[in-house]
């Protein structure tokens, strides 16, 4: 089993967690061709992520590309930046960025 993980993603979790849903079980040659072609951010986020996780099987462990499997896929949240922007008269208002840590495992699957 390889595991890749990133932190502090720029993307809500309910964002990453609406595609993941779409690749959660799928093997790697099935899923890679559809983030690719997805049109959300979130998708070329989660694709960089299932990439690096496949070239950790690859390496560190010698599993085939092509027998990879996608076992876990999560999106937890992690803390919101503050930012600010002007408001009327002359007041601030204050508005929270999202982020999230994004973790894949993929694991060979013997046929």
């Amino acid at each position: 089993m390889a595991i890749a993980r990133t932190k502090n993603v720029g993307i809500s979790d309910y964002k990453l967690r609406l595609v993941m849903d779409q690749v959660r079980g799928k093997m790697v040659s099935e899923a890679i061709p559809m983030l690719r072609y997805m049109p959300s951010p979130a998708a070329a986020e989660i694709l960089k992520i299932l990439n690096a996780a496949t070239a950790n099987a690859e390496h560190n462990d010698l599993q085939s590309r092509e027998d990879l499997k996608i076992v876990r896929v999560t999106a937890d949240k992690a803390t919101w930046i503050r930012r600010f922007r002007p408001k009327a008269r002359g007041r601030v208002g204050a508005f929270d960025r999202p982020t999230s840590h994004i973790t894949i495992e993929v694991d060979e699957v013997r046929n």
